[in-house]
């Protein structure tokens, strides 16, 4: 059974631009430019029933799309740094959608998310890294930033066990703001033709 999780998957040009900031940090394994994204929700290995119930309540979903930036670094692992990651620009509209895929995760029988959630894109795996090295790498790109993307949608990602990293397969994607882009039926629309 893969793991499922919710994401929100990076656009081409971000993608381009955390793809720069690979290398020059001994013992890091980098993460493939086509499996970077942003986790909102890990699920976990779950029955197919209830991923079947997951996938149906995430499609009631319905928030407007918005606009987010990628911004600083860090590390995972103060002491023993496992893990390099991109921070994301503060978004009260990204909370919002983590708060509401929690609170159906919650009414699906999964426990509650242990983690403070924190949003952030996963850039390398540090095996055995010096913690020197580590803060060298990340004072020299701290004022990393992207421009801002629109985020149109979120998915519900799969994993298989590997050694960390991928790959990534997008199981189901839900429109964000499709709800606001149908066209509304005006009374003149529902008004018969002269011409019959």
């Amino acid at each position: 059974m893969p793991r499922l999780f919710t994401a929100l998957e990076i656009p081409r040009d971000a993608a381009m631009s955390l793809s720069l900031l690979r290398g020059g940090l001994p013992g890091a394994r980098w993460m493939d430019v086509e499996n970077y994204h942003i986790t909102l929700r890990f699920i976990g290995d779950v029955d197919g029933p209830t991923a079947d119930e997951l996938v149906s309540a995430f499609d009631r979903i319905d928030r407007s799309s918005f606009s987010l930036s990628l911004s600083g670094m860090g590390s995972f692992g103060s002491k023993r740094p496992h893990s390099i990651w991109a921070g994301v620009s503060p978004s009260n509209e990204l909370k919002a959608l983590q708060a509401e895929i929690e609170r159906i995760c919650q009414r699906h029988g999964l426990p509650p998310d242990p983690r403070r959630f924190a949003p952030h894109v996963s850039l390398a795996r540090l095996r055995n890294p010096r913690v020197g090295d580590v803060v060298e790498y990340l004072g020299g790109r701290g004022n990393f930033c992207t421009l801002p993307f629109e985020v149109g949608r979120f998915v519900v990602m799969s994993s298989r066990d590997s050694v960390g990293g991928g790959p990534y397969i997008v199981e189901e994607a839900y429109p964000l703001g499709w709800r606001n882009s149908l066209p509304s039926l005006g009374t003149s629309s529902l008004q018969p033709s002269s011409n019959n």
